[in-house]
């Protein structure tokens, strides 16, 4: 079998469309994996992934790159919530709020925290991803240190339980959030946010899907709505999809 007969299958077995990421560097990914596991060619480790559901979990977070933490970027996350601030300021009805490609949850618990201490409790987070086990993680809430290391001290003394050598989030943040199975490049988007963060996940794509991608973020916000990009994501031809800059990596929608 070769790498396209691979995403083909793929794409039929995990429903993911490898098609949609940066060739190159997809392919030298997936070739270290294979090697990683012991497998002897791309035959061997598809049959590996017919059998073994580890091996399956393994694959779908190598392909998902679920790296995160809270407040990743937290000179980022500080901008963010000045734009938050100003959102609030000037909306009267709920604002509604989508962390797409959400992986472990971090971020968007990360948001529900911010808006736990502006004293705002009139939001609608969405978390997405399209690994329905990672999903699974993080409506638990349980996370390790190495993940909450950006968390102010007084905020992890209010908003997480500290139980061995894990950390669980209050369940008054997980109240806040509704977790969902969706898909970037294959599923359609809600509409009517008045944020979209999607950090740290378009950057794997090639540049049509990126810039379908881009458009339809643009479609889902309202008018003066933001997106949160990640720290290596800057949109170039940003007013192609009907944005300005309102900083460096948070776009609004014009």
């Amino acid at each position: 079998m070769e790498l396209e007969d691979f995403k083909r299958w793929v794409l039929k077995d995990f429903g993911i469309d490898l098609f949609a990421y940066k060739e190159n560097q997809l392919h030298r990914r997936i070739l270290s994996l294979i090697s990683r596991v012991g497998a002897k060619n791309i035959d061997e480790y598809v049959e590996m992934l017919k059998k073994d559901q580890n091996q399956r979990q393994k694959f779908l977070d190598f392909i998902t790159i679920n790296v995160t933490e809270f407040f990743r970027n937290p000179e980022l996350f500080k901008e963010f919530e000045n734009e938050i601030r100003n959102i609030i300021s000037k909306n009267t009805s709920n604002i509604k709020i989508w962390s797409a490609a959400c992986s472990i949850g971090a971020e968007p618990y990360s948001i529900a925290i911010i808006l736990d201490k502006l004293g705002y409790n009139k939001a609608r987070i969405l978390a997405t991803d399209i690994d329905a086990t990672i999903l699974n993680r993080a409506k638990t809430g349980e996370y390790l240190e190495s993940e909450i290391k950006n968390v102010e001290k007084q905020d992890l003394h209010k908003y997480f339980k500290n139980m061995g050598d894990k950390y669980i989030i209050d369940e008054s943040i997980k109240s806040m959030i509704i977790f969902k199975k969706h898909d970037l490049i294959l599923d359609s988007y809600e509409s009517d946010f008045d944020l979209i963060v999607c950090r740290n996940v378009v950057i794997y794509f090639n540049q049509d899907v990126k810039e379908k991608i881009y458009k339809k973020f643009s479609q889902s916000l309202k008018k003066g709505g933001l997106l949160f990009v990640g720290a290596t994501e800057s949109i170039y031809n940003y007013k192609e999809y009907g944005f300005e800059k309102a900083s460096t990596f948070i776009y609004r929608k014009l």
